[in-house]
């Protein structure tokens, strides 16, 4: 299963396309309906701007970008397919699918539906959807994978900061 990531980038367009259109066909804009009371709510907006619906009514801006971003992603995910690099790669794939489900909506309809919205005590936060939860994670494992492969090329690959067989790593004191 070499190119399982390509997958996960189809999983999470299928996924935030199906959840879009079922949001599209069952609420109302600005229609909410309560899941878990309060704390899990889901609210049918319209979203003109990039993540948090900052820099609205940038259409073609975005376009653009995303268009330059998923080659870069499609490129380097093509040239590092079997480098061993799972983890950036899943990531990639996680943020293939998130930008492409979002790219799709913007093109078409010069904004995306927003529809999960969480609260905790006092504060809402911002109104996402599935494509941003892809790009988040995605990123999240990427930003994991460059900070475990800086610690295997400075040689703090063992637990505990055991020292290396040939002598060299780090000894912490336990």
């Amino acid at each position: 299963m070499k190119y399982y990531y390509y997958w996960l980038a189809v999983i999470v367009f299928a996924i935030d396309y199906v959840t879009k259109q079922w949001i599209e066909k069952s609420l109302t804009i600005g229609e909410t309906k309560h899941v878990l009371g309060d704390f899990f709510i889901i609210t049918s907006i319209r979203n003109r701007g990039a993540a948090f619906g900052i820099l609205q009514e940038q259409r073609y801006l975005f376009i653009l970008i995303t268009l330059i971003v998923l080659g870069g992603i499609i490129w380097y995910m093509m040239k590092n397919r079997d480098s061993g690099k799972g983890l950036l790669l899943a990531g990639l794939g996680l943020v293939l699918g998130g930008a492409l489900g979002n790219f799709l909506e913007r093109a078409l309809y010069g904004e995306v539906v927003d529809f999960l919205q969480f609260t905790f005590g006092s504060y809402v936060f911002p109104i996402f959807n599935i494509a941003d939860s892809g790009i988040c994670i995605g990123v999240g494992m990427i930003l994991l994978d460059a900070l475990l492969t800086s610690k295997r090329e400075n040689g703090d690959s063992k637990p505990n900061g055991q020292e290396e067989p040939n002598g060299q790593g780090h000894q912490f004191i336990q």
